[in-house]
């Protein structure tokens, strides 16, 4: 006997309650056909293995014994009801109300989550939002300058005269903190040694204003005021005391935009003007993946707008794994220790979390509909070629990657994310 129920919509519409009843006949089958196990490899004194008798068994490991029934049956029976009921569950089933007594059917509660039943709203007429992807001459221009500017020499200055526009102060300091809180110890910034261009426009006007002049070996101190809206968020607002020592004067000398400087980049080149081409073409390419980026993000974004509809508990929680993931790899690929990461407060990273992680399931659920819908599907050669790609990325061989994604449900993850990225590609073809 099975009966079904959903748990009240004011918790979760995905979430559903199955009560099973396991017949006593089949409970007592698998006890016995553990019991018969345990007697032949258990080992009692007073007896010969082998020849444990059954009634000692269950008396000796009668816990133990049920534990294992209850793990045989629970799941095989959960998974036989909920195909029974037409139910795929996405969450492991939380087991309540168990009871097993001898000669007596094995009972219990399963709760879980579904999938949630909705109808993806219309979306042919949603816009993606594009950008302007000319690559305009004055923008090739500033990058050849950058480039070059890349590629300048600093020479040292030997005459003994001071700073002025286009010199490079080659100094170290330390920076005081002003005005902090009564209790507080302000923490100097210090920088043992780094240029900073006398007049330059990315230099912070109050560097440049109180080294004009300096000559190498001098020492100035002044006060700089951050705005509030700084780019350092570690010093925005904030007013520091500047203790800087000039080491020395250098000047810098750029390479003129010749066909010998392109050469010197790469043996691609022949001329200046292939260099110029090349960036052109560059440059384009990255505003189209730019433009194509952000139209995807339109769509998907409206996506989620127009479809509301509950979403698993338990898909949230494992997308916030997941993002909790990829942070976690890029704060170690930074350098950040692993001591370091275990102090982090990880209830308010998952808290942080959790909208963005809700964002990404509802649109992966909105787009595997809308791939249902204009029958879009993954071929094996779309995946071999994935599968090749990763394997080149991990540097193991295609078969040992596929067996392993093959035991931990890693190649349904992989078609079901290509099948995604297919179809918001066609999305984008459509609606841009």
């Amino acid at each position: 006997m099975t009966t079904e129920t959903s748990t009240p919509e004011t918790t979760n519409p995905c979430k559903r309650q199955l009560t099973i009843e396991v017949p006593s006949e089949v409970v007592s089958s698998e006890r016995e056909r553990i019991v018969s196990r345990y007697a032949k490899m258990a080992r009692i004194p007073g007896f010969r293995k082998g020849k444990v008798p059954a009634s000692v068994v269950r008396q000796r490991f009668g816990d133990d014994i049920k534990s294992e029934v209850v793990e045989s049956l629970v799941p095989r029976y959960f998974r036989e009801e909920t195909k029974k009921h037409n139910l795929v569950p996405v969450s492991q089933p939380r087991v309540t109300d168990l009871h097993m007594e001898n000669d007596a059917p094995l009972k219990f509660t399963a709760e879980f989550e579904i999938l949630p039943e909705f109808k993806v709203a219309p979306y042919d007429d949603i816009k993606a939002e594009t950008i302007d992807t000319t690559v305009t001459e004055d923008e090739v221009e500033q990058a050849l300058k950058n480039l070059r500017l890349q590629h300048a020499t600093f020479n040292p200055v030997e005459e003994d005269r001071p700073l002025s526009d286009g010199d490079f102060a080659v100094v170290g300091f330390k920076g005081i903190p002003k005005d902090t809180e009564e209790g507080t110890e302000a923490k100097p910034v210090e920088v043992d040694e780094v240029m900073v261009e006398i007049g330059g426009d990315n230099t912070i006007p109050e560097f440049s204003e109180n080294l004009r002049g300096a000559k190498a070996g001098e020492q100035r101190t002044f006060d700089v005021k951050y705005a509030d809206d700084f780019s350092d968020k570690r010093l925005a607002g904030k007013t520091l005391t500047y203790e800087m020592n000039v080491r020395a004067i250098k000047t810098r000398t750029v390479p003129e935009p010749t066909d010998e400087f392109a050469k010197e980049l790469s043996k691609d080149f022949e001329t200046y003007e292939d260099l110029r081409t090349r960036l052109r073409d560059n440059m384009k390419a990255e505003k189209q993946h730019e433009a194509e980026h952000q139209g995807k993000d339109k769509i998907v974004a409206e996506l989620v707008k127009r479809n509301d509809f509950p979403v698993p508990d338990a898909m949230v929680d494992q997308q916030i794994d997941l993002r909790l993931e990829r942070g976690l790899r890029a704060l170690a690929a930074q350098g950040m220790r692993a001591e370091d990461m275990k102090r982090m407060d990880f209830d308010r990273l998952r808290a942080g979390q959790r909208e963005g992680a809700l964002r990404e399931v509802k649109a992966s659920l909105i787009l595997e509909h809308i791939a249902d819908n204009e029958k879009i599907e993954v071929s094996d050669e779309e995946m071999d070629q994935e599968l090749e790609a990763l394997a080149t990325q991990a540097k193991q061989p295609v078969e040992q990657l596929r067996t392993r994604l093959t035991q931990d449900g890693g190649l349904d993850r992989i078609r079901h994310r290509i099948r995604n990225e297919k179809t918001l590609n066609r999305l984008y073809r459509q609606l841009a």
